[in-house]
């Protein structure tokens, strides 16, 4: 008997697998050419701007700290939750690092200094991520607090304990410590290869390893993830650990552009995160999205302002429609996805009414 029940349930959510991994591929397709079509009009009225390797490689040096927190917000997002927190996590990593380069390397230091110091700077701004998640995880999946509130919270805890560390000053870190933010390897700029490295490692983690895949349950269902003996604490710890992890690394990237940190860098870029992960078809609710999705958002996102921004050189509402045309091409996904998911669900729910109108369900 239980058996005969095992198949009855493994039958019917095979559907549902295939109707949901159609979905996923439908709206990647459509967000890919979403990105063609932008890349296309760009390159037609800007020939001249856009089609550039210079602008190429501006671009991939503006994306990097944006497309490392969008991945952490869609991790987040995975689950049902969110991290607003991100950062503030991120400028907080960035100061605690620019401190201890700035301390641990003298004026005139060897090449083993550098090493030295870069590496403890690293590892200090990492643990600043990791015990951020860690409060992060602790207040949400044990205190059961709303994220979104959760987050928002600590969001001002870590703003003013770096208000409070810095005084509300700009900390600097060192002229070796730039290559990270501003290097090249072999023409390659060296911050879209942290980038690439974090998308590869983040989305093997989530497709290939058990915790992964917890998370997706944990997103499509917390009730029955529970009782299935998911320890869903454990899991929303392990993401919002990822999540401070990432917002540390996008800070690093941060410093080493800029070679400043600062506790009021960067304030846009929490929506603008929110807007490439939703835009990547992550879904908001939880449960579904994909690491690659976020990327194709985040060159869509990228081609457009740029572009955007070179439509409109020197004209006074450059940075108003550069908003609107993220709004809009937000609204346009949104839109388009609803009404192909809507199509795809008629076909099923046909099939799913009796053959005859006096035949019984099934017991």
């Amino acid at each position: 008997m239980a058996d005969k029940m095992e198949h009855t349930q493994n039958v019917v959510a095979a559907p549902a697998r295939r109707l949901r991994l159609d979905n996923v591929n439908g709206n990647l397709l459509r967000l890919l050419i979403a990105v063609v079509a932008i890349f296309a009009i760009m390159s037609i009225a800007r020939p001249e701007t856009f089609l550039t390797v210079q602008n190429i490689q501006s671009m991939a040096f503006q994306t990097s700290e944006i497309g490392v927190l969008a991945i952490a917000i869609a991790v987040t997002m995975l689950t049902g939750g969110i991290d607003l927190s991100i950062v503030s996590t991120a400028n907080l990593a960035g100061i605690i690092a620019g401190l201890v380069l700035t301390a641990a390397i003298p004026d005139d230091p060897t090449g083993g200094q550098v090493a030295l110091g870069m590496a403890l700077a690293i590892g200090a701004a990492l643990g600043v991520g990791l015990l951020a998640g860690a409060f992060n995880g602790l207040i949400i999946g044990w205190f059961d607090m709303a994220p979104i509130l959760a987050t928002l919270g600590t969001m001002l805890i870590y703003k003013g304990i770096g208000t409070a560390i810095t005084k509300g000053s700009t900390v600097f870190g060192i002229t070796q410590s730039q290559f990270i933010g501003n290097g090249k390897v072999l023409g390659v700029p060296f911050p879209l290869i942290i980038l690439l490295v974090v998308a590869v490692l983040v989305s093997l983690y989530l497709r290939r390893t058990r915790v992964g895949m917890r998370i997706y349950m944990l997103g499509t269902n917390p009730t029955a993830a529970r009782y299935s003996g998911i320890n869903n604490r454990a899991v929303l710890m392990n993401t919002y650990i990822i999540s401070g992890l990432l917002a540390a690394i996008a800070g690093i990237i941060i410093l080493g552009r800029t070679n400043a940190a600062n506790v009021d860098f960067g304030a846009p870029y929490v929506l603008l995160s929110i807007l490439v992960a939703v835009l990547g078809d992550v879904d908001p609710y939880g449960g579904s999205g994909t690491i690659l999705g976020v990327m194709l958002a985040l060159i869509g996102v990228q081609f457009l302002s740029t572009g955007v921004n070179m439509l409109l050189f020197r004209s006074s509402g450059a940075n108003f429609f550069k908003e609107f045309s993220w709004g809009a091409l937000l609204l346009i996904v949104l839109v388009v996805n609803y009404f192909s998911h809507q199509r795809q669900m008629r076909p099923t729910a046909s099939a799913a009414e009796p053959a005859e109108p006096g035949a019984q369900s099934p017991a």
